[in-house]
C-alpha cells in the first residue's frame, strides 16, 4: 500500500462572507486541488470580481502546482462559487456530491428556472457518492456524505489525516451549521457529525466558515478531539433529541444569509451565471415570500 504523508494546506479567508477556501497539495511543484473557492459579489451593484479567487490562482502558480479538481462541499448559500474562474485559469474538473440533484430540483421550483436547466447534476464534471475514493498525486481522498445542513453536503477526508467539513461543523466555540434551508434536517446533521467525530481524535478538521466572538481572530483548523470535548452544540454526551431541539430553536431565530438568493442560483449551476437574454444581459431572480 502506498504511504501518503500529511497534505499541505494553504487557507484563504474571504472577509466579506467569512469563508475559508483552500489549496491542498502534496508538495511544492506537485499536484493540487482547490476546495470551496469564492467569487466576490457586491449585492448593491450586482457586480462580480475575482480578487479573492485570484489569490488562490497566484498561489498555485507560485508553487508550480498542477490543479486536478475544484471541489465543492455543497451548494453554498452565503457566497458565490468561483469554480469556473479557477478552471479557466488553471484547468481541473468541478466536483460536488451526487445529492446536488435534490437541491437543484428544490430551487428550480423556487426560482422558476428556465426549462433548459435540468436538475440532473450535469452542470458539474463529477458527482461524488458516499465512500468514493480517488487520488491526486500523493493525496488520497475519501468522500463522506454529511447531509443535514443541506441534502448534498460532503466531507473530503485526505490521507486519513485531514478532513474538510464544509458547513457541517464550525470551530468548537461557534458550534454547528443551521438546518432550516429547504431539505435540511437537524437529525441528519447530528448523525453526519457523529460519523465525522468517529474519526481518530488527532484528525485535523478544516472548516469552511468561522464567526469568531470579539477578542478572537478567524481560525480554520481544529481537531476531532477538540470538537468532541469542546463543541458547544455537539460535544460528547449531547444526545440527538437534545441537539435537534437546540438546533430547531436556534434556527428559528436566524435571518437568511445575505447572499442566499444570488448564491444558490449560481452555485447549483456549478458557479455559472444564468444564461443571458436575447440582448446578452444576465439577470438573477428574487422570489417573493418563498423562503
Amino acid at each position: 500500500m502506498t504511504q501518503h504523508g500529511a497534505p499541505l494546506v494553504k487557507a484563504f479567508l474571504d472577509q466579506d462572507s467569512e469563508t475559508f477556501s483552500y489549496v491542498v497539495y502534496d508538495r511544492p511543484g506537485g499536484q493540487a486541488v482547490v476546495i470551496d473557492p469564492v467569487l466576490d459579489f457586491d449585492y448593491k451593484s450586482g457586480r462580480t470580481r475575482t480578487d479573492t479567487a485570484q489569490q488562490l490562482v497566484d498561489f498555485v502558480r507560485e508553487q508550480g502546482l498542477t490543479l486536478h479538481w475544484i471541489l465543492e462541499t455543497h451548494a453554498h448559500a452565503d457566497h458565490l462559487s468561483a469554480a469556473p474562474f479557477i478552471r479557466e485559469q488553471l484547468g481541473g474538473r468541478i466536483g460536488i456530491g451526487e445529492h446536488i440533484r435534490e437541491v437543484q430540483a428544490i430551487f428550480r421550483q423556487v426560482f422558476d428556472l428556465e426549462q433548459e436547466f435540468l436538475p440532473d447534476g450535469s452542470q458539474f464534471d463529477r458527482l461524488f457518492a458516499d465512500g468514493d475514493a480517488f487520488e491526486v498525486g500523493g493525496l488520497r481522498f475519501r468522500v463522506m456524505h454529511t447531509p443535514g445542513h443541506t441534502p448534498a453536503d460532503l466531507a473530503y477526508i485526505i490521507n486519513e489525516q485531514a478532513v474538510f467539513v464544509g458547513d457541517t461543523l464550525f470551530m468548537p466555540d461557534v458550534g454547528t451549521a443551521r438546518c432550516d434551508f429547504p431539505g435540511g434536517s437537524a437529525s441528519r446533521l447530528y448523525r453526519s457529525i457523529h460519523r465525522l467525530l468517529a474519526l481518530p481524535e488527532e484528525t485535523a478538521i478544516y472548516i469552511c466558515h468561522d464567526y469568531p466572538r470579539p477578542g478572537r481572530e478567524h481560525q480554520c483548523l481544529t481537531t476531532v478531539g477538540a470538537q468532541r470535548r469542546h463543541n458547544i452544540h455537539v460535544h460528547d454526551g449531547v444526545g440527538e433529541a437534545e441537539f435537534v431541539t437546540m438546533r430547531d430553536e436556534r434556527d428559528a431565530t436566524l435571518a437568511m444569509p445575505r447572499l442566499i438568493l444570488p448564491a444558490i442560483q449560481v452555485n447549483i449551476r456549478a458557479g455559472r451565471l444564468p444564461p443571458p437574454d436575447e440582448r446578452g444581459k444576465v439577470y438573477l431572480k428574487i422570489p417573493i415570500n418563498q423562503l
